[in-house]
């Protein structure tokens, strides 16, 4: 890169992440590079005695339950969670709660079983790499260390009656002795640090009584979450002042829940007083004040949704409470998942950055299906449950046995027209249909270049949707493709994304609403919204988007117009669903009303993490600066 173009990009990011973002990275940067990190984060610390296993089981401490014997479930001999057992204990492992890779029972804990390449454990933490082509992605190490599928052990310990005990915590045992204190890839990541944590302590309780949780091994796992826990308050800075995402969230909550759930560690008190204090500050930041997520992610939502149910279940328990504006902003974004909702799946169109993150999975229910997880946050707010299928509220049953209070009914209503203004979402729904559109501007860095995107749902399928993200270290056509404009259903001036792609995870440039407005007209929904996008290509160029819904009829006109002056031709996508392809009708015309032949092309699909598919894209291409299109299903 040259230097001008070294100084452009600093300057950008400046503009866009502010003086404080630059000096703490640039912090870290210096640190690294002299080596003054590692001191922060000791390797071989003495094994120190905090409280006896007895003495552990005799505190006041409220968690969920009690153990094993006080969590009670609804009958359920579900045969999805014998085979994901019977699959686990034949060595295959679900990754990122899609695909199933053999990696043995005995895996070390630090290949990557998607390219083979294994991390050196030798290596201090900050010497590891987040990404490298040799590598390869790193998440595919993290994902077993996080622990997240001991839920699947758990779960079919209750139902089929059986002990796993002794099985978890050899799985418990075998990752520590494996994983020496901040050495190699899975001390890299903080949050992965407190999920590993959070399920850790999920366990414990759940065995409390167990034969398998001897001595021994109690002072042992205790020994790492104490460790664990100081890393994590150690390195806490990077989160909430360069990262300020979900990661935050997480480690922040973290914090407040370890110093509650062990009082008896030396740090307990500040820890629970400053992560009380950093969880109220990240919600009041992160969740907007329409109830919208500064991630612009649903995937990234539910993570929260699932840190919030984790925080305010068990800071009531422990007879604590965080302020009103917590619980506030926690009950709105519980309405703005639900509004997105299509209540047949419990699906949300696939919207933002998508990783797979499911970290605390307690039913059978689908990945993609979120009403496991809305259904816990609301019977927290109403001591009701939002679904009333047996299947969706088994999160309330492991959660929410000691809750008291009265039963409420639920404010939650599903609206036919929603403007969500602050993260620049709007939808539509009727009685078949569903038109979710995004036209926003970002004081928050953005992940995809997906302004004025429309996803469309037609009896509870997504026929036209968002391509999705796939992976976050693959080729950069690949990331391109995904994160960029031509992924999802809106325009591109050429072959230019709305905005321009920075490294890694970084966009300049970006696009910004001009207006957006959302009307309910006698025959018809009707979207208006323009944005100033394409910035890196041209000043003053505007995107017009109008969307009409016709009222009890698969119908939805589309007016695209671009104000540029360059020569380049303006391309409309539509991304179709799988098999959906003769059901649906466009008929496009540019501004002198000649009709555009519709352009068929190949392009992916990632409904998950990892997985991609191949499906097809219509594409409309005009040298006019106008497009009109018509859609109709059959």
């Amino acid at each position: 890169m040259l230097l001008v173009d070294k100084i452009r990009l600093f300057l950008e990011i400046y503009k866009n992440m502010g003086w404080g973002y630059i000096q703490h990275r640039l912090g870290l940067l210096i640190k690294q590079k002299l080596g003054l990190r590692k001191k922060d984060y000791p390797v071989k610390p003495i094994q120190k005695s905090f409280i006896t296993l007895n003495g552990w089981k005799e505190l006041s401490v409220q968690f969920f339950f009690e153990s094993k014997n006080n969590v009670k479930l609804s009958q359920n001999n579900s045969i999805q969670l014998k085979e994901e057992f019977d699959a686990f204990i034949s060595g295959n492992l679900v990754f990122f709660n899609a695909e199933k890779i053999n990696i043995d029972r005995k895996y070390d804990w630090l290949t990557n079983p998607s390219n083979g390449f294994r991390y050196d454990i030798s290596r201090h933490w900050t010497d590891i790499e987040d990404f490298s082509k040799e590598a390869g992605d790193i998440k595919y190490v993290w994902e077993k260390s996080r622990f997240s599928y001991l839920y699947t052990l758990i779960r079919y310990d209750k139902y089929f009656n059986v002990d796993n005990a002794e099985l978890v915590f050899t799985e418990i045992e075998s990752w520590i002795d494996a994983n020496p204190i901040n050495q190699g890839p899975n001390y890299k990541c903080s949050q992965e640090i407190s999920i590993r944590t959070l399920n850790w302590i999920f366990v414990l309780y759940y065995y409390k009584h167990a034969d398998a949780l001897t001595e021994d091994r109690f002072q042992k796992i205790m020994h790492v979450i104490y460790w664990q826990l100081i890393h994590v308050r150690t390195n806490i800075n990077f989160s909430i002042k360069t990262v300020r995402n979900n990661h935050a969230i997480t480690e922040v909550m973290m914090l407040y829940l370890g110093g509650m759930l062990f009082p008896f560690f030396p740090e307990a008190n500040e820890w629970k007083k400053v992560g009380k204090a950093w969880f109220e500050e990240e919600i009041a930041y992160q969740i907007y004040e329409d109830g919208t997520f500064l991630q612009f992610s649903h995937n990234y939502h539910r993570v929260l949704v699932q840190l919030l149910t984790w925080a305010f279940y068990l800071a009531e328990l422990n007879g604590d409470q965080f302020s009103e504006k917590t619980y506030e902003k926690g009950k709105k974004t519980l309405n703005y998942l639900y509004q997105c909702m299509d209540l047949n799946s419990g699906e949300l169109p696939n919207y933002g950055a998508n990783d797979g993150a499911l970290f605390f999975k307690l039913n059978d229910l689908p990945y993609r299906d979120y009403r496991g997880a809305l259904n816990a946050l609301h019977f927290f707010f109403y001591r009701s449950h939002l679904f009333q299928q047996p299947e969706v509220q088994e999160d309330v049953a492991w959660y929410g046995s000691k809750l008291i209070g009265y039963n409420q009914s639920s404010p939650l209503v599903q609206k036919k027209l929603n403007s969500f203004k602050n993260g620049g979402c709007f939808t539509m729904r009727d009685e078949d249909s569903f038109t979710f559109v995004k036209c926003g501007s970002y004081k928050d860095r953005p992940s995809h270049a997906d302004n004025l995107h429309v996803d469309i749902w037609y009896k509870g399928v997504n026929v036209l949707h968002d391509s999705g993200t796939y992976l976050y270290n693959t080729t950069q056509e690949l990331i391109s493709y995904f994160s960029g404009s031509k992924g999802h259903n809106t325009v591109t001036l050429g072959d230019y994304d709305q905005m321009e792609k920075g490294p890694r995870f970084i966009w300049l440039k970006w696009s910004n609403a001009v207006f957006a407005k959302l009307e309910e007209r006698e025959d018809f929904f009707i979207f208006n919204g323009k944005i100033q996008a394409f910035k890196h290509v041209g000043k003053n160029i505007f995107h017009n988007r109008k969307v009409i819904k016709m009222k009890d009829k698969a119908e939805w006109i589309v007016e695209d117009s671009v104000e540029h002056n360059t020569s380049l031709p303006i391309k409309q996508y539509w991304h179709l669903a799988s098999g959906f392809e003769r059901n649906i009708v466009f008929e496009a015309q540019d501004a002198q009303g000649k009709n555009l032949k519709p352009v068929c092309e190949k392009g992916w699909f990632s409904s998950f993490y990892g997985v991609k598919e191949e499906s097809t894209v219509i594409v409309f291409v005009t040298d006019t600066k106008f497009i009109k299109t018509t859609i109709s299903i059959k």
